[in-house]
């Protein structure tokens, strides 16, 4: 990294030490671990597009899996909507993925009728799907729906989760590509727009899955609770050495445990992708950003290449999303909307320095930490605007109301101070 880089992150770090000593420590963490989620999709995001100039406007949805993947491992399993219709639910789920097989089986085998053939095998599959899936939907969904109303996962620790949240975004990740990649670059931006919808709307109304917008609360943690710290006598003994109270440590403790897990996680993803790009992977993935006609004719193959870094971003994303989840201790599907998961990801690849993995991470570190800073400071910097003016004037409750909007207003300046200034962002690509 260069000089320059080493600067601006020594920056970064003193706007999260100027939070904790104005604010306090524990707003300072909580942005820091949010920054530090943030950053990881933001390498992820890099990866698709300064790698391989793919645009991926779905990162909502990717992120998104990640979280069900975290309900789907550590949340305990239901015992009585198993028991009242689970079986039958995933019953209708393999007949409906048999339906799929078969039409696409009997479109590639048969001849002269197969258009005849394929629409009579989806129209009894689809009849024969739904009376079976439905009615397990509903026995599910009725177990105390207050509470449950939900299969539930497998009760496993929640770190597994976070592989597996990148596995299922992988996934959905390759099924997108093998449809839209190799075609123009604007069907991969309609297609997943399009995922990203679909994966809200499942996750919303399908509460058999994921309790729908009644949301999955209580996941399980990866770090202590601070009501456990608070009765552990030498935790106690701890936080009186050092003269802060034990609520205050023990959420202090909490917040930099999440700190500690995500870091390791940040620092591994970033050894590997340094390594990736700087190995003849690496190289070959600019030829084909830079000139694919050009690497085409080298014999290199640009579908399966971009296939390969549009799963590899979007498992990086989904990874991200589980992590999320986990700090959160709930999933909610209506908090995913594309002006925080895909819009402002992009806002921190783009500031950072598009293809260079450090940029992206510091992109992720500071447009967080504004994006959090902004609206407090804008309020505050309208009260002493229109401290001179008359109470209930039209122009103060206009300013004052202004105020809310500081986000968009901040985050739109600094993306075209950047593009005029420093069109490659903050650490170009080498």
């Amino acid at each position: 990294m260069t000089t320059r880089g080493i600067l601006l992150f020594g920056l970064v770090a003193l706007l999260f030490v100027g939070t904790g000593f104005v604010q306090s420590w524990n707003v300072s963490l909580t942005i820091l671990n949010m920054g530090l989620v943030s950053a990881i999709m933001a390498l992820g995001v890099n990866m698709q597009w300064g790698y391989a100039g793919l645009f991926n406007v779905g990162v909502m949805g990717f992120v998104a899996l990640g979280g069900l993947g975290a309900v789907l491992v550590s949340m305990p399993p239901t015992g009585e909507a198993w028991a009242a219709g689970g079986v039958r639910v995933l019953t209708g789920l393999v007949l409906g993925a048999a339906t799929i097989v078969a039409a696409i089986l009997a479109w590639s085998r048969l001849g002269r009728y197969r258009g005849w053939a394929v629409a009579a095998i989806l129209l009894a599959g689809f009849f024969v799907y739904r009376a079976v899936y439905d009615g397990g939907v509903e026995r599910v969904e009725a177990v105390d729906p207050a509470v449950s109303g939900y299969l539930g996962g497998l009760g496993l620790p929640i770190l597994l989760a976070w592989p597996v949240g990148g596995l299922l975004a992988a996934g959905a990740a390759w099924l997108v590509g093998k449809t839209a990649l190799g075609l123009r670059s604007d069907y991969l931006a309609i297609a997943t727009l399009g995922i990203a919808e679909i994966v809200i709307a499942v996750l919303k109304n399908e509460d058999w899955l994921s309790r729908g917008v009644k949301n999955v609360i209580g996941l399980p943690r990866p770090v202590p609770y601070e009501i456990d710290l608070q009765q552990s006598a030498d935790f106690q003994e701890r936080a009186a050495g050092l003269g802060v109270d034990v609520v205050t440590a023990s959420s202090l403790a909490v917040k930099l445990s999440y700190a500690g897990l995500f870091t390791v996680v940040l620092l591994i993803l970033l050894w590997l992708a340094q390594a990736a790009l700087a190995s003849p992977w690496g190289r070959m993935m600019r030829a084909i950003r830079d000139n694919e006609v050009a690497a085409e004719a080298m014999g290199k193959d640009v579908t399966a290449r971009h296939l390969q870094v549009f799963v590899l971003g979007s498992a990086v994303c989904g990874l991200a999303g589980a992590m999320m989840t986990t700090l959160d201790g709930q999933l909610t599907p209506s908090s995913y909307q594309p002006l925080r998961y895909t819009f402002l990801i992009w806002v921190m690849v783009i500031v950072g320095g598009s293809g260079n993995n450090f940029g992206a991470v510091l992109g992720g570190f500071l447009v967080w930490w504004l994006w959090v800073q902004v609206e407090p400071l804008g309020g505050g910097l309208m009260d002493l605007i229109t401290a001179g003016m008359a109470d209930g004037t039209w122009l103060k409750a206009h300013l004052q109301e202004a105020a809310a909007h500081m986000r968009l207003l901040t985050m739109g300046v600094i993306l075209l101070l950047v593009l005029r200034f420093s069109p490659r962002g903050l650490i170009p690509e080498r």
